[in-house]
């Protein structure tokens, strides 16, 4: 399935390209249960195009986030969404012998597509030829996002507190972490029984990331307030920086679609700061000399009415 059509206007400075975009297409995954499907969304046009790999949260699909997606591939990047085998497109039933696993095989579904990107590229018409493989970056939302940050060299810490296995790719040079849950020792202890994964480590996360939070998001699984989500960016290295949305919610206004049940915070202007934001500061750390952050971070700092703070180590 092809599709074509305009990003939204108006969310950004310049003018966005038609985007170009093909689903299913199917990487190979023996061991997985299920062969991968990924959406491959580009501009129309243009050459040496940087890729974002993008995570989604819980019971999404390639399908969605589409004012992201849509947003950076209208604004020169090659945008690859997998679909994780939490989805709710594959209905995976709670007692399937996967589960317990799913976040492993998450992590592997983001490799999985760095290394088929000679699949995905001949998959859209027009794209061989075009992509930058030297400047890639991931991204992802709340579950997707922690899914993503194992790239960026963030790590599980185990019963006694040990780091775990590294999982950085050294192919990433940059990441995007909305709503990263935070620290396991604010876990309730629901959480803490059924999702014995969720104990990040933040220290060794050295690949320039930019983390989104909002300062109105409560999560079910911790025992602390919305502060919880700034912890990748508290206990993380220097490079990484911060955007807090005032009134954000776990959606951030709508990043996984306007529409969707889980957006209780929806706010156009919200999400086109992220847009404007989020694609800055990957054109920041992938293209050295780049003034696109800057920019950004100083119209911010000088809003008489910002939608949000920022913070950079």
């Amino acid at each position: 399935m092809i599709e074509t059509g305009l990003a939204p206007t108006g969310t950004a400075v310049g003018v966005p390209a038609p985007v170009v975009s093909v689903k299913p297409v199917i990487l190979a995954a023996p061991g997985r249960g299920e062969d991968l499907q990924v959406r491959v969304s580009a501009p129309a046009t243009g050459g040496d195009l940087p890729v974002i790999v993008f995570s989604h949260g819980f019971g999404q699909s390639m399908n969605g986030y589409a004012p992201l997606a849509d947003h950076w591939a209208a604004h020169g990047f090659v945008v690859l969404q997998p679909t994780h085998l939490d989805s709710r497109t594959l209905a995976l039933p709670p007692e399937d012998p996967r589960t317990p696993r799913i976040w492993r095989i998450r992590i592997e579904d983001l490799t999985r597509v760095l290394d088929g990107l000679d699949t995905l590229e001949a998959a859209l018409p027009g794209l061989g030829g075009r992509l930058d493989r030297g400047r890639v970056a991931v991204a992802g939302h709340s579950w997707g996002a922690q899914s993503a940050s194992a790239l960026l060299g963030a790590r599980v810490l185990d019963a006694g507190g040990v780091p775990g296995e590294d999982m950085s790719d050294p192919r990433v040079k940059a990441g995007v972490l909305l709503a990263l849950t935070g620290l396991g020792d604010d876990l309730t202890p629901f959480a803490a029984e059924h999702f014995p994964f969720m104990k990040p480590f933040f220290g060794d996360m050295t690949t320039p990331a930019l983390v989104v939070a909002g300062d109105h998001d409560q999560s079910a699984l911790s025992t602390r307030g919305p502060d919880w989500f700034e912890d990748p960016y508290v206990h993380g290295p220097e490079g990484t920086s911060l955007l807090t949305l005032f009134g954000g919610e776990h959606s951030l206004g709508g990043v996984s679609g306007y529409e969707a049940a889980e957006t209780t915070d929806e706010d156009p202007a919200r999400v086109a700061l992220v847009q404007r934001l989020t694609s800055a500061f990957l054109r920041g750390a992938l293209y050295p000399g780049d003034t696109s952050w800057s920019t950004a971070a100083a119209a911010l700092e000088e809003d008489p009415s910002p939608l949000g703070r920022l913070q950079s180590k």
